[in-house]
Order: C-alpha cells, then sequence, then structure tokens
C-alpha cells in the first residue's frame, strides 16, 4: 500500500475510517506515506505495546488517547494472571555491554551470562522446581547450554531454536507436561501461545519496554489452577542505559519505577507487582505532599495547627500540574489561547507561568470541577482569608457570598459579632 503507484489508485478521500493496528509503528515513514495521503480520514491507532510509555513519539501523531486499558486493569478485572517478583540476588554487570540496533548486543550478553549460568540454575531449583517455565536467552549457543545444565540439576527441560526440525513436537510436549522449562533465544518473544505457563525467566535483559512486555506475556494468561505468574528478576548492573525491569510493565514514572525496583530488591519473599506499585506510590505521594507542605507553610508563613488542608489540598494539586505535567500530544504543545488564560486569570490563577494549551486545560478542569461540586472559588477564598477566616477552601460558594455580603455591607469590616477563627460554615 506504501508504493506511490498503489495508493494512487485510491482516491484520498475514499476512506472513511482507517485502524492501524500495532499503531507504535505509526511514525514509521512507510505507515505516515499512507496516512498522510488519505489526509482527512479519521484514523484509530491500537496497540498492546507501544514502543515508548509516554507515548511522546504517538503524540506527534495521534491527538489523544480514546481509550486506555493498563496492565493492572487486566489484572483486577480478572482477564490476566496476577504477577509476583522474586529478585534472585546476583550481581551481572552490564556496564561493559555494547549496543547493537538500539538494545544490548546479543553475542555479548551471552559472553556476560554464561559465567552465571550454573548459579542461575541452582536458584531455579529453589524459585520454581514446580512451575512451568520459560526462559528467554540472547543466543542459542547460550540457550542449548542452559538447558542442560537444568537437566544436570533435575528439570525437565527442552530447548528450541530457528533451525529445530521438531520444534512443533516440542511445543506441543511441553504443553501437555512432558516438560516444565523451555529454553529459547528469543523466538517465543509473539506468536506463541502457552496458558499454562506460570513462571517467566528473562535472561534476555533489554531497553525495549515492548520486548519485554512480550516476553513477560507469555505468562500472563488464565489458566485453570494457575494462582500467579512467578516473574524471575535479576540484579542487572547497567550505568549508561536504562534497563526495563517488572516495574516497567506497570509504571511510567521514573521515580515510582525506581521505588518499585528497591521494593522488590529489598523483599526476602516473591512480592505482588501491584502491592509494591501501591506501597510505591503512597510512599512517593507522602514525600512530595511533605516536601510541599514544608515549601507552603515557608512560604506563607503558617504554623502547622493554623494550616487549611482544603488550601494545601488545592495548592498540591496545582503544583503537581506546574511542577509534574508534561505535553503528550501536539496539540497540548502548543501555546495556551487568550481566552484560555483570560478564564484562568478571572478565575483566580496568577503567578503560574501557563506555557501551554495543556497545562491550562488541566488548571482549568480543576478549578471547573470545584465550580461544580459547589465549592467556594479561589477568588472568594482570599478574600475572606484577608479578614482573618479559615478553612474557606471547604467552604460552599453560597457560603462564601452570604459572609462577603455581610462584610461589604458592614462597610467591609467583619461585624463584631463574627469571630473568623472560630466561624464555622453554616450551609452547605
Amino acid at each position: 500500500m506504501a508504493r506511490e503507484d498503489r495508493l494512487n489508485r485510491f482516491p484520498k478521500n475514499y476512506f472513511n475510517v482507517i485502524i492501524v493496528d500495532e499503531a507504535h509503528h505509526s511514525i514509521a515513514d512507510s505507515y505516515q506515506r499512507i496516512l498522510n495521503y488519505f489526509e482527512n480520514t479519521r484514523v484509530l491507532g491500537v496497540t498492546a505495546t507501544p514502543d515508548r510509555g509516554d507515548m511522546r513519539d504517538l503524540g506527534d501523531y495521534y491527538k489523544s488517547i480514546a481509550y486506555e486499558y493498563t496492565l493492572s486493569q487486566a489484572i483486577d478485572e480478572g482477564y490476566l494472571s496476577p504477577i509476583v517478583v522474586e529478585t534472585i540476588p546476583l550481581k551481572l554487570d552490564l556496564s561493559k555491554v555494547k549496543m547493537q540496533t538500539g538494545d544490548f548486543s546479543a553475542s555479548e550478553l551471552g559472553d556476560v551470562l554464561e559465567p552465571f549460568l550454573e548459579a542461575i540454575a541452582d536458584e531455579m531449583v529453589k524459585a520454581c522446581m514446580n512451575r512451568k517455565t520459560v526462559v528467554f536467552l540472547p543466543l542459542v549457543s547460550t540457550s542449548q547450554l542452559f538447558k542442560k545444565i537444568l537437566n544436570e540439576r533435575g528439570f525437565k527441560a527442552a530447548e528450541i531454536n530457528g533451525k529445530s526440525s521438531d520444534r512443533a513436537e516440542i511445543l506441543e510436549a511441553y504443553a501437555n507436561g512432558e516438560y516444565n522449562v523451555i529454553c529459547n533465544a528469543m523466538l517465543l518473544t509473539g506468536g506463541w501461545d502457552c496458558p499454562s505457563v506460570d513462571c517467566v525467566v528473562v535472561l534476555r535483559p533489554t531497553k525495549i519496554r515492548s520486548l519485554y512486555s512480550q516476553m513477560v506475556g507469555r505468562g500472563t494468561r488464565l489458566f485453570e489452577g494457575k494462582e500467579n505468574l512467578l516473574l524471575l528478576d535479576f540484579l542487572w548492573h547497567t550505568t549508561r542505559h536504562k534497563l526495563c525491569h517488572p516495574a516497567s510493565l506497570i509504571s511510567e514514572n521514573e521515580d515510582i519505577e525506581k521505588r518499585i525496583t528497591d521494593i522488590i530488591a529489598n523483599s526476602e519473599e516473591p512480592i505482588d507487582l501491584k502491592e509494591a506499585l501501591s506501597q510505591a506510590e503512597d510512599d512517593i505521594e507522602k514525600e512530595r505532599e511533605e516536601k510541599l507542605a514544608r515549601e507552603l507553610r515557608d512560604k506563607i508563613g503558617l504554623s502547622r495547627e493554623k494550616f487549611d488542608p482544603i488550601k494545601y489540598e488545592l495548592a498540591l494539586s496545582m503544583a503537581k500540574i506546574e511542577n509534574e505535567y508534561q505535553p503528550i500530544f501536539q496539540w497540548e504543545r502548543e501555546a495556551p489561547t487568550t481566552k484560555q488564560v483570560e478564564v484562568l486569570e478571572d478565575m483566580g490563577i496568577k503567578n503560574i507561568d501557563i506555557t501551554n494549551k495543556g497545562k491550562a486545560s488541566k488548571l482549568l478542569n480543576l478549578l471547573l470541577e470545584r465550580q461544580k461540586n459547589g465549592l467556594s472559588s479561589l477568588k472568594q477564598v482570599r478574600c475572606l482569608e484577608d479578614f482573618g477566616f479559615i478553612g474557606v477552601g471547604s467552604w460552599s460558594k453560597k457560603e462564601a457570598n452570604m459572609m462577603i455580603d455581610i462584610i461589604a455591607k458592614n462597610g467591609w469590616e467583619v461585624p463584631s459579632g463574627i469571630d473568623p477563627q472560630s466561624y464555622v460554615q453554616q450551609y452547605a
């Protein structure tokens, strides 16, 4: 289709909708040639393994995320197996392994791995002797050697590669339980389905998230009697390149991903991946909130006892947008419209650098949600706080209006019968 003579057979308005499967390839020149030719056609991109977790490359072409279904959701809703991770305490140094076509060199990985294969097999005896395991390795020779080592330790291991004439027979025997381990040099990353697999050993470290997801995905299918997928992780050491870890499967935030990796590495028992995510998110959120609270208190000179939690919560949300928001799609990166800036200023947003449409939209959504819930506006909060009232952020808009009217009618003085410090809102 990408060939010019084939494209020209179709009028530019021939299709109403184009659906791109494996949409992470959409940025490629061949795909763009087709998509740009049918310039006014609606395009839906669908992918299970985007090349980049932050979607930035796809954001150069697609205008929004129509729907996102995460691994965590699929596990929660019973479509995929829960994943537990166990760290094998072997330190493998990848710092000197060269890169080849965007990933670690397979031949050099084989050289690094080979001295550790005996020790890895010993650890697998402890961790997965009674599980149905698939092992991914960088080279056919490494895969064949590891099969031999595993069989010497009592596993029923098989190996397949691109030249295996009996590949179909071996896979069928593995599926039927005649083998409990199958070793391969990246042959089974896609197009192979064996739902009974309940342990994955990745001995082919990678920096490509989609490849890592595909390897682990061989064990996430549901199967009768299968409680979870055990994912064996190793203490890979690399100084120059970001390596995919189990955390890469469920988090796209680098701070949380690093914290999950630390939690897993320090756990003495296999740990549920989603539990590690929850703990990491709680830890990071608590640290950020404590840091922001200190900064806000220092900035506005409030003691802990007098600090308004509602105002703090609003300030925290605004600070997250200000400091953490990163635009993904092209429209988000564009300059904010004059209307957006005017509305935000009218709603009380000042002294925030509104650099793009995306940030402006986030701030507007935050304030419109308060408006929808009938809560006091930023202007009302600031006005009443100037008169000494506390906790105005939790008041209703009606209550705030009423108090401002009372003060205005009293010549912009708080009536003698009202104590701003102890006043509690009267109407929801």
